[in-house]
């Protein structure tokens, strides 16, 4: 109890000192929490990928279709438990500002496969029944205040005109990790009309989802799902759900390791800021630890108050920092749900927040300790006076 009341009393011996470097690790670990918990939004798709789907594409590109006839011969691969497909439809609502993802499925197998998207089977079935039918994400119906059987318009992209949708579903995640920003729509939709407007484009399908009997049995079923197709007009690519997400962020990876950096370049900065806070208060005591040598304390003790008090400075700090980080992680999340779905802060990012304060307060006090225990006695008390 003595030991923390003089170290809170050394520590805030200098109040507007000890007051601004507390400030600066506040904004430092507010900087880094945020910085990691983008890195993790970039990475929610991966995240939240299962180990028993897989999806198989056009070997050559995404950009390019599969037939619809493959979807049987698909089913029958040993280790295929279920087989749903789609394609990416790309549309814009009112314009590209409230641009969100939007997808042309095979409704009820493709949600079949999607567990963790829970729509209740009254929404569902009408989904199935209305060929305009569509289903959101809970974000997503809230974001543009969209209710039950409204009507929505998008603006085609790859699929050229005006397409009308009616609501019939609101989705909600499972988990708060499961996106609820997508649109998806009956494919007999968009298949139905490209017969009557481009012929060659009708019965052409994105990509499928696989679901397997077993993970373990997922590579020897993309094997053979590929083997199948091979030396066909159209080769495929099988891979699982998880590689597949990974291969679009390895698009960006560049800005993903460049924030990397960044976060660590603002610790490093903010130990140069505590260490040179620790240096200074240390320097300007060397005459009370002379005396504390002459009483009898060794050298370990001083050492140990030293970085307790640099420990208070930097833990006090941390704490901050890491209680501001969930309002601003909301406030951005929000702001920018479009670009960032799930935008939660996560439990490995305030390991690291800690983690990093104590490296910081370990760090900042090695020296002012070694100056500190090995300054002569007789050095340190010439200082007196």
């Amino acid at each position: 109890m003595h030991l923390a009341k003089l170290l809170f009393r050394n520590a805030f011996r200098h109040r507007l000192r000890t007051s601004l470097t507390i400030l600066g690790i506040t904004i430092a670990i507010l900087s880094f929490g945020m910085l990691r918990t983008v890195i993790s939004a970039w990475y929610a798709g991966v995240d939240a990928s299962s180990a028993s789907r897989l999806v198989t594409r056009n070997a050559i590109s995404l950009v390019f279709s599969l037939p619809l006839s493959y979807k049987e011969r698909i089913r029958q691969v040993d280790g295929v438990q279920q087989v749903s497909y789609g394609s990416w439809f790309g549309g814009l609502y009112i314009d590209e500002k409230n641009f969100f993802p939007n997808f042309a499925v095979e409704t009820e197998q493709y949600l079949k496969l999607y567990p963790e998207y829970v729509l209740s089977p009254e929404q569902l079935a009408a989904t199935i029944r209305d060929r305009k039918g569509c289903v959101a994400g809970r974000k997503l119906a809230e974001r543009f205040r969209w209710k039950i059987g409204d009507s929505i318009v998008l603006k085609g992209t790859i699929y050229p005109g005006e397409w009308e949708f009616v609501l019939r579903g609101i989705y909600r995640g499972r988990e708060k990790t499961v996106d609820e920003t997508q649109l998806f729509f009956n494919w007999d939709y968009l298949n139905e009309t490209m017969k009557k407007t481009v012929p060659r484009r009708a019965n052409q399908v994105g990509f499928y989802m696989v679901g397997v009997t077993s993970p373990s049995r997922a590579a020897d079923v993309a094997l053979a799902i590929d083997r199948l197709f091979r030396n066909s007009l159209a080769e495929t690519l099988t891979e699982t759900e998880k590689a597949f997400q990974l291969g679009f962020i390895s698009m960006t990876e560049a800005i993903v390791i460049a924030i990397q950096l960044v976060s660590f370049v603002v610790i490093v900065i903010i130990m140069a800021v505590v260490a040179n806070t620790m240096a200074m208060t240390a320097r300007e005591r060397i005459a009370e630890y002379a005396v504390f040598k002459t009483l009898g304390f060794r050298g370990y003790h001083i050492a140990g108050l030293i970085l307790g008090e640099s420990l208070l400075i930097t833990m006090t700090g941390c704490i901050l920092g890491i209680a501001l980080t969930f309002p601003a992680a909301s406030a951005f999340g929000s702001a920018l749900s479009a670009y960032f779905p799930i935008f939660n802060v996560a439990p490995s990012t305030i390991w690291l927040d800690l983690l990093a304060a104590l490296l910081v307060a370990l760090v900042a006090a090695i020296f002012p300790a070694w100056r500190a225990t090995t300054i002569p006695i007789a050095d340190g008390l010439r200082r007196i006076g």
